[in-house]
């Protein structure tokens, strides 16, 4: 008799969910923001402890989901509304990086560090921040990003120009420290290094933020 209602309650808690996905629009799949993430996990736990839970009924997963299924509407009906509703529950997107200069500021406000700005450009096809002209994170934890003029994407073809060799870029100073790894990697040497610092008027590395080799375009260097 157990299995029965076990039977009954899956196939309607299914339908139930199907219905409240259809309603409450393709965005919950996407988990587009922190909310919607965590609504989707809510509205499945909601259908997984209701199904184990041998004292609940069908009468009671099919309101739980219903109840969780308009408050979720109720929500996505008035950020379409009011303004100040959808900043509160969806959020602004951050700038990262302005003018190709990364924001700091911005960084702590998000809890990131550099590793991991570089890891979501790195993503996104993009292996150096001198590229970027702006960086915005989103509302779900991706980035979207604007290159510099000179970056922007155009084929060989299009100028009938041949193939050329294509070469990864290096960090070679991060928060002030040397990651001497990267630069013996590299067969260079802290002399080397001071003499590309040097050139750009810059003395020492620990007021460094961010320094990038990239073969045939030389140093990036960014201070905090």
């Amino acid at each position: 008799m157990r299995f029965i209602f076990l039977s009954l309650e899956l196939i309607v808690g299914f339908f139930v969910l199907f219905f409240i996905i259809k309603f409450v629009g393709k965005k919950m799949i996407n988990q587009i923001t922190p909310f919607t993430f965590i609504a989707a996990i809510v509205l499945g736990e909601l259908l997984g402890n209701a199904l184990y839970d041998h004292e609940i009924g069908v009468i009671y997963v099919i309101y739980s989901m219903v109840l969780w299924g308009i408050l979720l509407f109720l929500v996505e009906y008035l950020g379409q509304k009011f303004l100040a509703f959808r900043g509160l529950f969806e959020g602004k997107p951050s700038a990262l990086i302005k003018n190709g200069v990364v924001d700091r500021d911005e960084l702590k406000k998000n809890r990131m560090n550099l590793n991991q700005l570089q890891s979501l450009l790195r993503q996104s096809e993009t292996f150096s921040i001198r590229e970027v002209a702006y960086c915005y994170l989103e509302s779900n934890g991706s980035i979207s990003l604007l290159k510099k003029t000179k970056y922007q994407k155009t084929t060989q073809e299009d100028f009938n120009m041949p193939a050329s060799s294509v070469f990864v870029p290096v960090t070679l100073i991060r928060d002030g420290k040397v990651l001497w790894d990267e630069l013996n990697d590299l067969g260079l040497d802290e002399e080397w290094l001071d003499t590309q610092l040097a050139s750009q008027g810059i003395t020492g590395h620990s007021h460094i933020f961010l320094a990038e080799w990239l073969e045939n375009d030389g140093l990036f260097v960014q201070t905090f």
